[in-house]
């Protein structure tokens, strides 16, 4: 019963992030997404896959492989489309008036 109980929980976790996986992708649009949320969350599933090599508990080995596969891809992902020409980032350094003066931040989209 308690593996049946951690593989239900791992399906459930891990489908959660094909949702975002899914719209990243389609969108090419991360510019909501946190870079720095996202590396602390790899971070941290790295070391739940560590844990569950050293537990030898597939639910926790399979969950945490396959989420941070998809973590790692929504980090890709937000890295090559933020550095695109033209991606409007908001996120960027302030623009320069042509006075030298430092304009206000664009609005977001």
């Amino acid at each position: 019963m308690t593996e049946t109980i951690g593989f239900i929980a791992a399906f459930l976790t891990t489908t959660a992030f094909l949702p975002q996986f899914i719209k990243v992708w389609r969108t090419r649009s991360t510019q909501d997404i946190s870079l720095r949320m996202y590396l602390l969350l790899c971070a941290g599933v790295l070391l739940w896959l560590a844990y569950g090599v050293r537990l030898h508990s597939l639910p926790i080995i399979l969950a945490n492989g396959i989420t941070f596969g998809l973590a790692v891809g929504i980090v890709g992902l937000k890295l090559r489309f933020d550095r695109r020409p033209g991606s409007g980032s908001a996120g960027g350094p302030p623009r320069r008036a042509s006075t030298g003066e430092v304009a206000p931040a664009r609005p977001p989209r």
